[in-house]
């Protein structure tokens, strides 16, 4: 089993207004947020907020099952992706949690350079995500934190998958 690095929702919080700066920073103005279903929905939610900006999600699966935490497995992309958006196009910011090795990114780069709305009405699709393991050959546009080694990373929301719905209904009891 891999190392693992737990976060909390201050650290958490601390590290996406982080990014938000670093993207500001930058002089990038995205018209579009995509966020990879999951790990960067929490993220494009923040940033969106802060950004003033519309979102488009696009679901990519990657890890499933149990006990695989050091693998990646195949990747599935959804069919659309979804947003409220009218006229989709201009300046991407694809954002992630993190880079394990790369390939959902670069994958998910060329799965949007081929969807069909955004098909030729792409001016540029630069990258964002909280961690960079030391593993990873992708290199991000924007990276709030560079690891040096290749951790399992606990995110604050996870802690949801080891429960239940029953111990959510026994601890609200009224």
């Amino acid at each position: 089993m891999a190392e693992k690095l737990f976060i909390s929702w201050d650290e958490y919080n601390s590290i996406v207004e982080k990014l938000a700066i670093q993207i500001a920073d930058s002089g990038f103005k995205p018209d579009l947020l995509i966020g990879i279903a999951r790990g960067g929905l929490p993220i494009i939610d923040v940033l969106s907020r802060v950004m003033k900006l519309k979102c488009a999600y696009l679901a990519v699966e990657s890890y499933s099952g149990t006990g695989i935490e050091d693998q990646q497995g195949k990747l599935t992309f959804s069919r659309e992706m979804s947003s409220t958006v009218q006229n989709l196009g201009g300046n991407l910011l694809l954002c992630d949690d993190l880079s394990d090795t790369g390939v959902t990114l670069n994958r998910s780069m060329d799965w949007l350079r081929k969807y069909k709305p955004l098909k030729d009405k792409i001016n540029s699709i630069k990258t964002a995500i909280l961690w960079k393991k030391a593993k990873s050959t992708f290199n991000p546009d924007f990276c709030a934190v560079t690891l040096k080694n290749n951790p399992w990373i606990v995110q604050p929301f996870e802690r949801y998958e080891e429960i239940r719905i029953e111990e959510l209904k026994s601890k609200h009891k009224k």
